[in-house]
């Protein structure tokens, strides 16, 4: 079993217009090592040369921040719900 990702529409062009994409991983790190290998290009925009989030983004798995559970290292099961949210700036 996989995991979905919600992809944000900024991204969609490295996954050929797909806004949900299914992924195999049992962490976090893993799962964007996967969408690395389906997509190249994305986890750079994802993550920084040391492999952490970039700033800009957030990610929640099932609707909770990473950021609050293990990071990269969180924990990713079959059937879990990722989705990739940009941050917003504006003023």
């Amino acid at each position: 079993m996989s995991a979905k990702v919600r992809i944000p529409t900024p991204l969609r062009r490295l996954t050929g217009g797909k806004d949900v994409v299914q992924v195999e991983g049992s962490s976090l790190k893993e799962c964007i090592s996967a969408l690395e290998q389906q997509f190249p290009g994305i986890e750079a925009r994802l993550c920084d040369p040391d492999g952490e989030l970039h700033d800009f983004v957030n990610i929640y798995v099932n609707g909770e921040d990473v950021r609050f559970m293990e990071g990269m290292a969180t924990e990713v099961k079959p059937n879990d719900e990722l989705s990739i949210v940009p941050a917003v700036a504006g003023g």
